[in-house]
């Protein structure tokens, strides 16, 4: 049975808008700006709820994917959204 919501990867689409590919790896994003793409993107409901968890801080893209994928984790949704890197 497949486990994966139609949302799987929108998380990874997340963090790529943020961090659009040749930015250096040593650009930081914050949380605010993280949950704005989040709204801008329209992520469902248990996604935004990913985002809210984040700490309040700025991120790498590393950090950021790390903190992701620790909550996800936590919640038990990995399988069903994605991981993200």
């Amino acid at each position: 049975m497949d486990m994966r919501s139609e949302d799987y990867g929108e998380l990874q689409r997340l963090v790529d808008s943020v961090f659009p590919p040749g930015v250096s790896a040593a650009a930081t994003a914050s949380r605010l700006d993280v949950e704005m793409r989040a709204e801008i993107l329209d992520l469902c409901s248990d996604l935004m709820e990913v985002v809210a968890a984040l700490p309040p801080r700025a991120y790498t893209r590393q950090r950021l994917c790390d903190q992701m994928n620790s909550i996800l984790t936590a919640r038990g949704w990995g399988n069903v959204y994605g991981t993200v890197e």
